[in-house]
């Protein structure tokens, strides 16, 4: 994999809306965060504009990311917001002008499909990480401001992650590459040209958002009957709000549970990254790590994520 220039105290980040348009003071509230982080936010005034669902035209969208990449001022990329619309950019980038750029990229939920595209076809490691909107413009309450930075800025491994509610479904250790995020957006990018394609013994990471747990049986379904889940070394889920069915008839997280009962290797489930009502935590997508579902359950980042050196 090629790991992102890491970011210095003072580097731009170019801010860039691939999916849906915004609130304008959450907007300013997200800049303001990033500029208390030490970096200064940059954007394409293009950044403002609307079509329907999305913000503005898919190639108005792709030309922001690639203006963002070819200017050497800029040391980071992060997305305003997810929604949907990221997937119309694909088909619009370029692939080798990524590997050249060599820069990290920060979304999630919608965003998906880019992180799949930068670290698949691309072989570049990517955020699974805030957005500007909705998490950055909330401070501390919106996001984990020590993985975020961490990831983005240091050159040894970040090491270990326990968090209090991470829970154990089956025991056992396994380390492989981290990969996934949003489980719709993973789903509904196979059989494209930009299907979700882990590695074998990957560490799979997966979370979503207000999808009824006979949705998230339809969608881990789609992931196992097309090979995706067995080539994961250990499972990683999120903490699925909104996911529970009206009247605790089903719950998300017994129905995630029944089904990953036959994975062969260790399953956690609550880790706080994407979609959660607290501080989000940062995960760099493509670099090893490890699984530790045992007594004290962790997710420990064997690997830099960045690197002053292309590797």
């Amino acid at each position: 994999m090629i790991k992102p220039r890491p970011l210095r105290p003072g580097d731009r980040v170019a801010v860039v809306a691939p999916s849906s348009p915004f609130p304008a003071e959450a907007f300013d509230a997200g800049l303001a965060e990033i500029e208390r982080l030490g970096f200064e936010p940059v954007f394409d005034r293009s950044v403002f504009d609307r079509q329907g669902y999305e913000a503005g035209s898919a190639e108005t969208r792709a030309r922001a990311i690639s203006r963002a990449l070819a200017d050497a001022s800029v040391g980071a990329v992060m997305a305003v917001r997810g929604g949907y619309g990221s997937v119309h950019v694909l088909p619009l980038l370029d692939m080798a002008e990524v590997r050249r750029a060599r820069k990290a990229f920060v979304g999630y939920s919608d965003l998906t499909s880019l992180l799949t595209y930068l670290t698949g076809p691309c072989g570049l490691v990517a955020f699974h990480g805030p957005t500007v909107t909705g998490r950055l413009e909330r401070g501390a309450e919106g996001y984990d401001r020590t993985t975020l930075v961490g990831l983005l800025t240091r050159t040894d491994p970040l090491g270990e992650l326990t968090l209090p509610g991470l829970e154990v479904f089956r025991p056992g250790e396994a380390t492989g590459p981290l990969a996934g995020g949003n489980l719709s957006l993973l789903a509904a990018s196979l059989g494209t040209p930009y299907a979700f394609d882990p590695p074998d013994g990957c560490v799979l990471f997966l979370e979503d958002v207000n999808e009824r747990p006979y949705r998230l049986d339809r969608l881990w379904t789609q992931l196992r009957f097309s090979g995706i889940i067995r080539r994961a070394s250990a499972i990683v889920f999120g903490e699925f709000p909104g996911c529970d069915e009206s009247g605790d008839e089903w719950r998300a997280r017994e129905t995630l549970a029944a089904l990953s009962r036959d994975c062969p290797g260790p399953v956690l489930f609550g880790l706080p990254s994407g979609h959660t009502p607290g501080p989000a935590v940062t995960l760099p997508l493509g670099v090893r790590a490890r699984v530790v579902a045992g007594s004290r359950p962790a997710v420990v980042i064997e690997e830099a994520a960045v690197s002053e050196e292309r590797t």
